[in-house]
């Protein structure tokens, strides 16, 4: 996928709650084209910045917000100023990562005091995804969604907590977001007992705070 791409244009209308309003200054990183990164600055008069490691993607990000870091995101921490940021949004970008935990830390000692962290992640127990393993015996890495072939990690609700608590933070809420509209999902969990309801959740809505005190920082 290149920067020209749509998988760079989204959106993400439903990540926007998730932010909190009185946020001033906001860091996204992986910004894509800046599309929602331009939405948090018009809708709550917030300094957005971004970082983004495709060329052309970020060129179209620095049209939309106030200032586009152009790189890998851990090399560019330190280049970042302390205790700054209110929120730190990371959209489908962890599950990318070799050390997703790395970035994190580093990106912990640049928020404000009472900043946090805002993160989607998608859920690898997906219906859609269970299905195809457990039913069909497939496991088909795609050019998008769960099975990106881009994807190194993969997360359950249970298994997010352990994430950020790696980094320092603690995981204040976890919310499913984009569910599965399968009458098969409906039937399967009935016959669960609902105990598959978390399958309908395409992606989990996190949002983190530094825990204290903080852990060592990756050398």
């Amino acid at each position: 996928m290149t920067g020209g791409t749509g998988y760079f244009a989204r959106p993400r209308p439903e990540m926007v709650p998730f932010v909190p309003p009185g946020s001033r200054r906001i860091l996204e990183v992986g910004c894509g084209q800046g599309v929602f990164g331009a939405r948090l600055r018009a809708e709550l008069g917030a300094q957005v910045w971004g970082i983004e490691l495709d060329p052309l993607a970020a060129a179209m990000a620095a049209e939309r917000l106030d200032r586009v870091l152009v790189g890998d995101a851990c090399a560019l921490s330190d280049t970042l100023p302390d205790a700054f940021f209110d929120c730190v949004v990371l959209n489908d970008l962890l599950e990318h990562l070799v050390q997703p935990e790395s970035l994190l830390a580093r990106l912990r000692p640049k928020l404000a005091p009472a900043g946090c962290v805002v993160a989607s992640l998608p859920n690898v127990r997906h219906f859609a995804n269970l299905w195809n393993l457990v039913v069909k015996g497939e496991w088909r890495y795609a050019d998008e969604g769960i099975l990106d072939r881009t994807h190194l990690r993969f997360y359950t609700r249970r298994s997010l907590p352990v994430l950020f608590a790696a980094a320092g933070y603690s995981l204040e809420r976890v919310q499913g977001i984009t569910p599965t509209r399968s009458w098969k999902f409906r039937i399967c969990n009935l016959l669960a007992l609902g105990r598959l309801g978390e399958t309908r959740w395409l992606q989990f809505a996190c949002v983190a705070l530094p825990a204290q005190p903080p852990p060592e920082r990756p050398a």
